[in-house]
Parts: C-alpha cells; sequence; structure tokens
C-alpha cells in the first residue's frame, strides 16, 4: 500500500497528469479515449537534448515493411486468441513475459517496444516462436509516437484483453535532465505520462474484451514506496504539491514536485505516480467498464537493462549481493 501521504494527493495527481498529457479522462459512467492535441511545451535553452520518436530507434522502411503486423480485421474477435500489450518487451522482465505468455500457447503478444530490429532479435534469441509475437513501433518519450502506436494497433484488428505497462528509463548517474518531445523530465515522461496515455486510449479496447476479464497492469516499484525499508534509502520519492508538472519545464524544476534534479528520484516518483494512476483508474472505471486495474512489484532484479546507465561498481556487487547476502535475489 502507498503510504497515506502520497494516497491523500491521487486525485490532484491524476488531474495534474491528465493536464500535462493533454487527454481528458473518461468520466466512469461513460468511458471516452477522445485525446485533444498538445503543442509541444517550449524547452529552455539550457536544456538537455531533446528525445524525439524519430530516432535510430525507429524502423527503417524495409525492416518495418518485413515486421508490419498482419491485419485481422476479417477474423471476428471472438475467434482470435486473447491479445496482451506489453511496453518494453525486447529486454528484461517484459522480454520474459512475453515468452511466458507466448509459450501458453493461448495468447498473441504484441511486443511494443522503440527498437524493432531489438525486439525481433530478442523474441528468436529466447525462442519466442514465430506466429505467436508480433512488433509494433512505441516510444514512451513521444506523446505522438503513443497516439500513432494506438492508431496502428487498432488497424490490425486484433482484439486486446491485456495492457502490461512494463517499460521504464532509470538514470540514477545523471547530473542534468533530458527532455522528451513533449518537454517533460524524461524519467516521469516517459515511465508514467506516456503509459497514461496509453492506458486511456485502449480503455475502450479493453472494455470490449471477449475474455470479459480485462486488465491493465502497471509495473510499479518498491523503491517509491517509503512504507518499505528499500523506499527509505535517500532520495525519497516525493511528489510534494505536483507543482513541477503543473508548471511545465524549466532548467531549475524539471521534477515533478518542482524542485531540483535527481535522476534517481525521478525514476522514484514516477514509479509513485504510475502506481497512483492504478488506484485512480481502478476506483473510477472498473465498476462502468469491468476492466481490473493493477500494480505490482516483481521483486529487485539483479541482473538487467533497467541498469544499464548504472555505475559499473554496482552493477558488479549487486547481484552477488541479492544473492549472498540479502537473500533476496530475484531473476529477469
Amino acid at each position: 500500500m502507498i503510504a497515506s501521504s502520497k494516497v491523500s494527493s491521487v486525485s490532484a495527481q491524476a488531474s495534474r497528469t491528465q493536464a500535462a498529457v493533454g487527454q481528458a479522462v473518461p468520466r466512469a459512467a461513460r468511458p471516452s479515449t477522445r485525446v485533444v492535441a498538445i503543442a509541444p511545451r517550449q524547452l529552455p535553452q539550457t536544456a538537455s537534448p531533446v528525445a524525439t520518436a524519430a530516432t535510430a530507434t525507429a524502423p527503417s522502411a524495409s525492416l518495418a515493411a518485413a515486421l508490419k503486423p498482419k491485419v485481422i480485421a476479417t477474423v471476428p474477435a471472438a475467434q482470435q486468441k486473447p491479445t496482451v500489450i506489453i511496453t518494453g518487451a525486447s529486454s528484461g522482465l517484459g522480454l520474459n513475459a512475453a515468452k511466458a505468455l507466448a509459450a501458453t500457447g493461448d495468447w498473441h503478444v504484441v511486443m511494443a517496444c522503440r527498437d524493432f530490429l531489438k525486439a525481433e532479435n530478442a523474441a528468436k534469441a529466447l525462442g519466442i516462436p514465430a506466429g505467436t509475437y508480433s512488433v509494433l513501433h512505441l516510444d514512451l518519450s513521444s506523446l505522438e509516437s503513443v497516439r500513432q502506436f494506438v492508431v496502428n494497433f487498432k488497424a490490425t484488428g486484433r482484439r486486446l484483453d491485456a495492457l502490461v505497462c512494463n517499460a521504464a528509463i532509470y538514470r540514477p548517474t545523471a547530473k542534468e535532465p533530458t527532455f522528451t518531445a513533449d518537454g517533460f523530465e524524461l524519467s516521469v515522461g516517459t515511465n508514467h505520462l506516456g503509459h497514461f496515455l496509453l492506458a486511456n486510449m485502449l480503455l475502450d479496447d479493453l472494455k470490449n474484451a471477449p475474455n470479459g476479464q480485462p486488465r491493465c497492469i502497471i509495473v510499479g516499484s518498491i523503491t517509491g514506496n517509503t512504507n518499505t525499508l528499500a523506499g527509505n534509502v535517500p532520495p525519497k520519492a516525493n511528489l510534494g504539491d505536483l507543482s513541477g508538472l503543473a508548471s511545465g519545464v524549466s532548467t531549475s524544476s524539471p521534477m515533478m514536485d518542482g524542485l531540483e534534479f535527481n535522476g534517481a528520484k525521478a525514476y522514484k516518483d514516477s514509479k509513485v505516480a504510475c502506481m497512483m494512476t492504478v488506484r485512480q483508474m481502478h476506483q473510477r472505471f472498473h465498476a462502468s467498464t469491468g476492466v481490473t486495474f493493477a500494480s505490482l512489484y516483481p521483486g529487485c532484479i539483479a541482473e538487467t537493462g533497467l541498469f544499464r546507465e548504472h555505475v559499473p561498481l554496482f552493477k558488479t556487487l549487486f547481484p552477488p549481493f541479492q544473492k549472498y547476502i540479502t537473500k533476496g535475489y530475484v531473476s529477469e
């Protein structure tokens, strides 16, 4: 359970997030996925390089054609296998979740990833059978990319039974903030705002899931929960009054709480926001849509690409520390 001081600001956080992504969250009585377009925020001149959807991670024309998902619009939804979308499925927890679900033979997995080739190679290397998955481009650091992903997914004609919002970035050693294409600090923009928009735009699809048990899962983190020992390791997560999310980007206050940038705290804050969002979405929409919204903490995965930007010594010592000292080792 999230600390009470955080729970008390859930509604305010949800409202600020809605405004930030330009997406009106549906009323519980009448879900809607209408998107209100917003112009990119004006970045300060001293801002770090902006992340964009049109990067080298986007597929080339030939690769995109080769990996273009098969349109199955002519197959009635009830006759299709249940479909799950997993973000960040080209590595780590997301990739192994994709493998586990595909291996059952009961699911079709849509791997929503920034890098087509990486996702395709990873699926083949892990032995995920061809035909049990498809790859669609999604860069969560761009709200326009999120919207385009939804358009592309709907064009396939696939049903949707589950959405797993798993992708995340973690920049604990960053000294300066990096901003998304829409002008938000990269961790909150990717881990929280991108997933917030994605979940809202796919809510009607989940509501109509033929299996009658639709789910939206957003991966949380114990590091953002100050009711735990791990959550009390500095810097502690704290969204404050959300003034940073309300006022937009500035070089002096890029964080959600409007304070000075800290890479590790930015990740923790984004995960708190994700967990608070799950609570609000279940409270607002479960009764009217039948969608179960949940968050999970998979354990502290000791060897994962999430730590790619951590210091080398940490990456070397953390796995044996988890195995032999804490006894809390968890694999991908």
